[in-house]
């Protein structure tokens, strides 16, 4: 790129959803949008735009998630910037990106437009510019800290089973884990509250529903 070429700044958002697969198994998914021109034109990308000169970063990532996808996350965090000098070939492109978690309510809420298209977040396909190491990144971040609370309640809402619990651990680590040893393991977590309610219109013994009565100092291991 020639010296004293353009520099531009941008916002993207990776974001992250609960949804079963084709085996109804639940799986993380994220959606693309296509790309409208040159360069890349017509490959997936991600939500995001320009950063106008007169808006704030986490106002510009909220406006062009919901122009996009129609979605209004509860949780949306910054995950790092990307300004490799050899992202764009048309310009110096520097890309503030967030990520966001999403309950399977808010994407049943969203209206997106008529290009947004799902897809697993771990079978992704050939990705403008350098979109796929940038959700790769984002997928290893989350697999750091799924062991907090704040992570799987940004996926399961206030109540949940253990069941839904290790479901987030899987879909997001990618592999099963073994239902009584998870059990054992977040049955040591002092903030791990029975709500004395259970879970409504199961056919068997309905399972009985937890909150998290302090979400920052939940954290479990499950290696141990």
């Amino acid at each position: 790129m020639a010296q004293g070429a353009k520099i531009r700044m941008a916002v993207s958002t990776v974001i992250f959803a609960m949804r079963p697969n084709k085996d109804d198994v639940p799986c993380l998914w994220t959606p693309f949008v296509p790309r409208t021109r040159e360069p890349d034109l017509n490959k997936w990308a991600l939500p995001g735009g320009w950063l106008p000169v007169d808006e704030e970063l986490e106002t510009a990532a909220a406006r062009t998630l919901a122009e996009t996808t129609g979605l209004h996350p509860s949780y949306v965090e910054q995950l790092y910037t990307f300004g490799q000098v050899d992202r764009s070939p048309t310009a110096r492109v520097i890309s503030v990106v967030y990520w966001a978690l999403v309950r399977a309510d808010e994407v049943a809420a969203a209206i997106p437009g008529d290009n947004v298209q799902w897809f697993p977040a771990d079978h992704l396909p050939e990705l403008a510019f350098d979109h796929n190491d940038i959700v790769e990144y984002a997928l290893e971040r989350l697999r750091t800290k799924v062991e907090y609370a704040d992570i799987a309640h940004s996926f399961l809402g206030e109540k949940f089973t253990i069941s839904q619990l290790r479901s987030v651990h899987e879909a997001v680590l990618g592999h099963k884990l073994d239902a009584a040893n998870f059990r054992r393991s977040v049955a040591t977590i002092p903030e791990l509250i029975d709500t004395g309610e259970v879970l409504t219109g199961t056919p068997h013994r309905p399972p009985k529903l937890f909150r998290y009565k302090n979400l920052k100092q939940a954290y479990y291991d499950l290696n141990h």
